[in-house]
């Protein structure tokens, strides 16, 4: 007779586990492609912000691995930039990114694309992950930008809003949207092979 536990052990037995290089060659495309879609990317007059894909692909990448993947993932990423590898927005890199009026977004995705990975639950759902980078990513996103962009531009409160956060919102909304499309996609075709 097999008990429940045992019946439990020999489900999970008979699924194939994802090896350590299937891991990192996922964790690898992932920053591809934020290194990728950093360059679809254009100014807007009145900020020093840039218009970009790469909040899309960081949503790709918070549905596509898991939470610690995630953070490790954006982590490296934000460093490559920082050490001064050309993968930020508009081909730019290096530590004056960081530290400058748009440092604050960089340094928070890490956080932010963690959390909304741990928040994207266990089923593919397109609405639930639309629903979460909306909720968390696009928001969290905008604090950090909006406090490096109040302290190195020596800006008021209203004035970091207008630069940092109003100009994106429809556009960050769509791009979360497409996120959770892509990512539903690509959770499918990982789920089949």
């Amino acid at each position: 007779m097999i008990n429940q536990d045992s019946t439990i052990n020999l489900n999970e037995a008979a699924q194939p586990k994802e090896t350590q290089v299937q891991t990192m060659t996922k964790m690898a495309l992932c920053i591809a492609l934020c290194c990728v879609s950093a360059f679809i990317s254009f100014p807007l007059p009145f900020t020093p912000g840039l218009v970009t894909a790469l909040t899309m692909a960081l949503g790709v990448t918070a549905f596509v691995l898991t939470p610690k993947q995630t953070f490790i993932t954006v982590t490296l990423y934000v460093l490559m930039g920082g050490i001064g590898l050309p993968v930020f927005p508009g081909g730019m890199g290096g530590l004056g990114r960081l530290l400058g009026p748009t440092g604050g977004f960089y340094l928070v995705w890490p956080l932010v694309y963690t959390i909304v990975s741990c928040f994207k639950g266990k089923e593919i759902n397109m609405k639930r992950y639309a629903l979460v980078n909306i909720l968390f990513g696009v928001p969290l996103t905008y604090v950090g930008g909006l406090i490096s962009m109040m302290l190195v531009m020596e800006v008021g409160l209203w004035q970091g809003l207008v630069m940092a956060v109003f100009p994106f919102i429809p556009g960050d909304i769509m791009k979360a949207v497409a996120a959770a499309f892509v990512g539903v996609k690509v959770n499918k075709v990982l789920a089949n092979r």
